[in-house]
């Protein structure tokens, strides 16, 4: 540890600290321009300037990138200190006298206007004030190199090679990030139509997918991940403490031995721009519910309230039921949490935007659960509207400026038969629950059956609507068919608790009805073997024959039919047995 005193206070410090942190460790301002925590001390501003007692007499060195010293004397405020930053400012002043941070520097110093004006004078507000961060930060933490300075003195500049747009860019903004005066600009491309960041929330490369994520820990997005465009920055693995962050980590495929297995993979939501007539991914301000519930979220990036893209909040608001669902083109299934989550998103924009009309645009109403259908007539009493009838398409609203940004609603209302345009500011979207996208690849890996409407196929839908047609497999929650949260969580339970009592019982009772080869008529064609449905069939290379599993089989059928050489027998079923019952039949008079 190092000994030295700033303004009259003693303290130690690790070996090389630099004076501007061993300052800030004891609270002692000290102003700074081009120093940043994240870039190497450079020096360059001179604002940092303090004053070092030295053995023949003071000097004034940067805090900066200046090294603390055993017993060194430090003064941040004296005379010389602050004519030194005068001077410096007032050069800054009568080049760029309009940008902010200029301005507050010259107060702190006690500047009101230059002595006199630069031949280079730049009166924006956010001109470019050469502290160079941005082509350092480019340089040194991201390791693209896309810009740099270009000439001397007064004529120096920033600018990208070539003075052209450089293909070395990555776009991460970390120069905007740092620039002081807002010159450097991180410009978003145009999201019309697309979620906002207000409502997605302002993200880096890593983050908390949500603030309720279970587990609450932080992903790396490789696409917007700096490390991974030019093996440069790391910042997150210098910060962390528990040296939790690993870049070099990669996907690994573990093999666990198991007795049953519980399928509940969830579910998938309907892409809603597939139907073009509703708008999304086209105009603003129309919403999926998942977009809404974001926005909903107390610990979202509005903190719960309704907004509009532009901040606003809206004065109607539309919500279009069975987007994808009841549908003869997408799904014909009902999706079943639609028209609550529906009703819900109606009652607390009603609750947080009193003065919105909010519409609830629905086929049917299907309010089944306990309390839900007293939770129904809550909201009708709220004054939220509900037409029966199925919504035609959003489209914008006329060009007059009164009507810009509204959206205009097209549908039937079935109650009193007419054709109706209703406008809002806001569309929600309820899109339809589908089977995951690699549902087909997980009912082939572990011998599942599927519904016609792709979902995975239970034993029986009443007597048995958790367990599959395999013994040990079972099916939970939406994997199995789109249900509300109560449902799901019954049936999870109730598929943990006939695991728990399979593994109770200590035996696993196997039923009677199977199939059996003969191996003396097997002649290995391995027809058998592609077409078991249970993968219950090994074909054993040495001896050229096909064998079944009896754990697996169940005794379908499928196999017995379609041997060619009639190698294949149902357990307890064959020829001589079968004759055997016969002749025991015949005999008796």
């Amino acid at each position: 540890m190092i000994s030295l005193t700033i303004n009259g206070t003693r303290t130690e410090v690790r070996e090389g600290t630099t004076i501007l942190q061993a300052a800030r460790f004891l609270e002692i301002p000290i102003p700074t321009l081009c120093y940043h925590p994240w870039l190497k001390p450079f020096g360059a501003c001179r604002i940092c300037t303090v004053q070092v007692q030295r053995p023949r007499g003071y000097e004034l060195v940067t805090a900066c990138n200046t090294p603390c010293e055993e017993g060194m004397v430090v003064q941040t405020d004296t005379d010389h200190v602050r004519q030194a930053r005068r001077v410096v400012v007032e050069l800054m002043m009568a080049r760029w006298p309009n940008v902010p941070i200029v301005q507050k520097l010259a107060a702190e110093v006690g500047l009101e206007k230059p002595r006199f004006i630069s031949e280079m004078r730049d009166e924006a507000p956010d001109a470019c004030i050469l502290c160079l961060r941005c082509v350092r930060i480019c340089e040194e933490v991201v390791g693209a190199c896309a810009i740099g300075y270009e000439d001397h003195g007064i004529k120096r500049k920033v600018v990208t090679p070539f003075h052209e747009e450089s293909e070395a860019c990555v776009a991460c903004g970390a120069c905007a990030h740092v620039c002081p005066t807002g010159h450097m600009k991180f410009e978003p491309e145009d999201y019309r139509g697309k979620p906002p960041e207000f409502l997605l929330g302002p993200n880096t490369a890593i983050h908390v997918t949500t603030p309720q994520a279970v587990p609450k820990v932080p992903r790396i997005d490789r696409e917007s991940c700096i490390h991974f465009k030019t093996n440069g920055c790391q910042k997150c693995v210098e910060v962390c403490e528990a040296k939790a962050v690993n870049h070099e980590m990669t996907d690994q495929e573990l093999e666990i031995e198991v007795g049953q297995i519980l399928v509940a993979t969830g579910y998938d939501l309907f892409d809603a721009s597939v139907m073009a007539q509703y708008g999304y991914g086209r105009l603003d301000n129309i919403y999926t519910a998942l977009d809404i519930e974001r926005m909903l979220n107390a610990t979202g990036p509005t903190g719960g309230q309704i907004r509009l893209k532009n901040g606003q909040p809206p004065r109607a608001v539309g919500i279009i039921h069975c987007v994808g669902s009841r549908d003869e083109n997408y799904h014909r299934y009902c999706s079943r949490v639609c028209c609550m989550y529906a009703l819900k998103f109606a009652h607390l924009i009603k609750e947080r935007c009193p003065e919105a009309e909010v519409y609830n645009f629905y086929i049917d109403m299907r309010a089944f659960g306990k309390g839900y259908e007293e939770f129904y007539s809550r909201v009708l009493h709220e004054g939220v509207n509900v037409i029966r009838g199925k919504v035609a398409e959003v489209v914008q609203a006329g060009w007059s400026k009164q009507e810009e940004g509204t959206l205009l609603i097209r549908c039937e209302d079935t109650l009193i038969g007419k054709f109706r345009e209703i406008p809002v500011d806001m569309v929600i979207l309820c899109n339809a629950i589908e089977p995951r996208r690699d549902a087909e690849r997980v009912a082939r890996l572990f011998g599942l059956s599927r519904s016609p409407d792709g979902f995975f196929l239970e034993r029986h839908p009443k007597l048995d609507p958790v367990a599959t047609s395999s013994d040990g497999l079972f099916v939970a929650g939406c994997a199995q068919g789109p249900k509300d949260i109560p449902d799901t969580v019954a049936q999870a339970s109730a598929a943990a608790a006939r695991m728990l009592a399979t593994i109770a019982k200590g035996v696993v009772e196997m039923d009677p009805v199977r199939a059996e080869i003969n191996e003396e008529y097997c002649s290995g064609c391995r027809v058998c073997n592609a077409l078991c449905p249970y993968e219950a069939i090994e074909y054993l290379e040495d001896k050229n024959v096909s064998r079944v599993n009896s754990a697996l089989c169940k005794g379908c059928g499928t196999c017995v039919a379609a041997c060619p050489a009639g190698a294949i027998t149902g357990y307890g079923f064959s020829d001589l047995q079968l004759h055997a019952e016969l002749e025991g039949l015949l005999a008796v008079r």
